[in-house]
């Protein structure tokens, strides 16, 4: 891999505002697409995004800021997408030219929901780009303290070791640690159901669950983490390394994590509807719950709290009394 490979972000969220933060304190010029037109003047004239992560100070100067998707993808070499999944084939939809030859990390930590696919799988099969020009950019790490630049932890997974140690160069720095890895898969399927443990996580609080129920609650997910990328991809791994357990404790434990956030509201009686309408803000977890549930039952990997999680939000059963029966599953 040639080294000065240019680097964009693709998305106008918290979490493509912190990658650019991060990648603003290693790099002269970011591609950065978004859809809207007034985030972008706004971040040109006041130095920071309106809507998301406004606490984050911005170098306007180093940014290539467009709302077109085509000149962002024509010009820059890296490609990093953090795009809610729920919208990631819409946006890609706009793209006129072609992604040959691009290389793609994904900071998405769900699945493509019109396809069931993790975002490195979707690209594979409906782009043709190869597994070694595929990478993952997961946590732990919120972007809210990212913001605040306190010490963070990111694991970068490619096949491509040269390209995750290129990326990674560019991401840390004084407070952003960086380890690399070759799981692609297992690592985003991780990013994607920790998302599902933490709404479970919401959900027992908002029933009023304490802490002694939540510890066992985590410490069930990560072993049923285990079952199910075991299932869908079988390769040695340690699943207490922190971009797995890190990541589940992290978005589990957090108050600044939206699936937690959204899982509360749900157990304190809100529909989904009026949770995700209060929120503002995506929670890659629903989506990513029927997914994780349709195939699991393809795998047939053991998965109670995915189950739990699923009857909840999409069978419309009673948060209390899926609960009940959940707390005599957990060991």
């Amino acid at each position: 891999m040639e080294e000065n490979q240019k680097i964009a972000v693709l998305g106008g969220g918290s979490w493509a505002t912190a990658i650019v933060k991060m990648l603003s304190e290693n790099s002269n010029t970011i591609g950065w697409y978004m859809r809207s037109t007034y985030a972008i003047e706004h971040i040109k004239r006041n130095n920071h995004n309106p809507s998301y992560l406004s606490s984050a100070e911005l170098h306007p100067e180093q940014l290539e800021l467009s709302d077109n998707i085509d000149i962002i993808v024509q010009n820059y070499d890296v490609l990093i997408f953090a795009i809610p999944s729920a919208f990631l084939k819409a946006e890609l939809d706009k793209l006129k030219g072609s992604l040959k030859g691009k290389i793609v990390f994904s900071a998405i930590k769900g699945i493509v929901p019109e396809t069931g696919l993790i975002v490195g799988e979707y690209f594979h099969e409906f782009y043709d780009i190869p597994y070694e020009n595929i990478g993952v950019i997961t946590g732990p790490c919120h972007a809210e303290e990212v913001a605040m630049e306190r010490l963070s932890y990111l694991t970068i997974a490619c096949q491509d070791k040269k390209k995750a140690n290129y990326l990674s160069k560019q991401i840390k720095g004084r407070y952003i640690k960086t380890k690399i890895s070759d799981d692609i898969i297992g690592t985003e399927y991780a990013a994607m159901l920790k998302n599902i443990y933490a709404i479970a996580a919401g959900i027992a609080h908002g029933l009023g669950y304490g802490d002694n129920f939540q510890s066992v609650l985590m410490s069930n997910s990560i072993r049923e983490m285990k079952r199910f990328i075991k299932k869908v991809h079988k390769m040695k791994r340690n699943i207490n390394h922190s971009a797995y357990l890190g990541d589940l404790l992290v978005t589990g434990y957090s108050v600044f994590s939206r699936n937690r956030m959204f899982g509360n509201m749900i157990g304190k009686g809100y529909t989904v509807k009026s949770a995700m309408f209060e929120m503002s803000m995506v929670a890659e977890g629903y989506y990513a719950s029927n997914s994780a549930y349709k195939i699991k039952k393809e795998n047939g990997a053991k998965t109670p709290i995915i189950d739990t999680v699923y009857n909840i939000l999409y069978d419309k059963k009673e948060a209390k009394d899926e609960f009940r029966k959940l707390t005599n599953r957990l060991d």
